[in-house]
């Protein structure tokens, strides 16, 4: 029987790693064993919660003002007893976090293989996103199964002069787990406040967005909500004090958004779903939102997920206030742009990655996803 090891530790990663834990624990050739080490803590935990998964190990490293330096050297600490104990034949890390990297960073140290979940995602910038791109391209180094999401990823992977043999195109597993999360029968107070108001779904945390470039976000879409009375946003703001000061001073009293604590995965789905316009510097809400039919505006100045803008579903806008006001300020007034959007296919995925990742695993031949 092999033994499958499972380590992640923030939210994003939880919300694609948790369903494919499910479809894995149905296989009985594999072994699977599941390790966080709670990079994130409270929104770790509600993640978890939604799937039913229990961490056979949690390395809880968490810390009130933690440095990526904390990050990194912690988990390296507390990652290489659980590998030294479990020996599993293979560990699969996701995507481009901290713990991806230095897990991946200790298999390598213990001949263990590594199989990349969302392999192939690039900027080619190192420092954007930073250290997310550093720790993607880090992680493909040491890879045996780089399980690319799309061909585009794959290509990128090809392009670097990885074998061939290693790649394969699964789809993004975050359709899967958006399979398990929404609800048609969904209610939120939050929803209920916006009643037949236009919904805008904010979300801003990028650590690179620090600073001047958050209050430039944040003003433009002060902006546009004053102007907008039809228009009511929601923005479920990340933990960090930084990124909350920024928003208190520019959105703080403004009663056309309400600002409420992080929301949990099933919740965000929903709201996703139920949204008629994103904006968002995250990662995981660029394929999520495509799938709703919700057009995204990218506040950022790059994106590993070109397909969305290939596609039509995503446009990147940056962080230039009065770009995003006109961006933004177009969609809430040209119907022809916003359909445009709206009506894009989905380049991200079918909904059976998991299937195809742990039939890879055990050996089986698998169809790739053809985006």
């Amino acid at each position: 029987m092999k033994k499958v090891m499972l380590v992640f530790g923030t939210r994003p990663e939880a919300i694609k790693m948790c369903p494919l834990v499910n479809e894995l624990k149905t296989r009985k050739s594999l072994e699977t064993i599941v390790c966080v080490t709670g990079q994130h803590k409270e929104m770790l935990t509600q993640v978890l919660d939604t799937f039913n998964v229990v961490p056979d190990y949690n390395l809880s490293i968490m810390k009130e003002g933690q440095t990526l330096f904390d990050i990194t050297t912690n988990i390296l600490h507390g990652i290489k007893e659980v590998l030294e104990k479990e020996k599993p034949d293979v560990v699969l890390v996701h995507g481009d976090t901290s713990t991806t990297f230095v897990t991946a960073l200790a298999c390598f140290y213990l001949q263990i293989p590594v199989g990349h979940v969302e392999a192939g995602l690039r900027t080619h910038n190192i420092y954007s996103p930073y250290p997310e791109e550093f720790n993607r391209q880090a992680v493909s180094i040491v890879s045996k199964y780089n399980f690319a999401p799309t061909r585009l990823a794959m290509k990128n992977l090809l392009d670097e002069g990885k074998d061939p043999k290693s790649i394969y195109v699964t789809g993004n597993t975050v359709i899967d787990a958006m399979a398990h999360t929404i609800k048609k029968d969904y209610t939120h107070p939050e929803l209920d406040w916006v009643g037949k108001d236009k919904l805008i779904f904010i979300t801003a945390h990028r650590r690179e967005n620090l600073g001047q470039p958050m209050h430039n976000m944040f003003r433009a879409i002060r902006r546009v909500l004053d102007e907008h009375p039809d228009c009511k946003a929601v923005y479920p703001i990340h933990m960090n004090p930084i990124v909350r000061k920024a928003a208190d001073e520019e959105l703080g009293d403004c009663d056309r958004i309400h600002i409420i604590d992080p929301i949990e995965v099933f919740d965000c789905h929903n709201f996703e779903a139920r949204s008629y316009l994103i904006l968002t510097d995250s990662g995981g809400i660029q394929e999520e939102a495509p799938a709703y039919g919700v057009p995204v505006l990218v506040m950022r100045d790059t994106t590993e997920r070109p397909e969305g803008v290939e596609a039509g579903t995503l446009k990147l806008v940056g962080t230039s206030e009065e770009v995003i006001y006109n961006e933004f300020t177009k969609l809430l007034t040209d119907e022809k742009e916003y359909h445009k959007m709206a009506h894009a296919a989905n380049p991200y995925g079918d909904g059976h990655a998991c299937k195809r990742i742990a039939d890879i695993l055990e050996g089986k031949n698998y169809k790739p996803f053809l985006n």
